[in-house]
């Protein structure tokens, strides 16, 4: 089959949300709380939202009570869900990192690893109560960042 005429790609203006999936939804609700202050902004049985920045939102959901179709007022929202432990890196200022340390050690949350970036950057990666591995880092690690 011969190959179509590429168009040019829409662009893409950002992530919008993450979602991650935990066994105890009111624990990861309120580890996210009090660790980051995220606001939630929305909350039901099987789901909460958190603002994190600008136009960014973490989706937290109970293992499993999304994984089939879900009907909303605007039409179906398909089946997911994940299992294992998951990755999410949160940007810090540089400045900020000495507080970030501390603020961990008074939630008693222990630094796993810290790493250097050849390119710059500094991340800090600790684990939630559902063992996903989290990272603040510092600009510098990316090339966009």
């Amino acid at each position: 089959m011969p190959h179509a005429k590429l168009t040019k790609v829409p662009a893409v203006t950002g992530v919008l949300e993450t979602s991650i999936y935990v066994k105890d939804l009111k624990r990861a609700s309120e580890f996210y709380q009090r660790l980051f202050g995220f606001p939630v902004i929305y909350s039901d049985q099987k789901l909460h939202a958190f603002h994190i920045a600008q136009q960014q939102v973490l989706l937290v959901f109970k293992c499993s009570a999304s994984a089939g179709a879900s009907a909303v007022s605007g039409g179906i929202i398909p089946g997911h869900d994940g299992a294992g432990s998951l990755h999410l890196a949160f940007a810090v200022k540089t400045e900020s990192l000495p507080q970030w340390r501390h603020h961990l050690e008074e939630q008693g949350i222990e630094i796993e690893s810290e790493v250097d970036w050849p390119r710059g950057g500094h991340s800090l990666y600790f684990r939630d109560p559902d063992q996903h591995l989290l990272e603040l880092v510092t600009p510098g690690c990316w090339s966009v960042y």
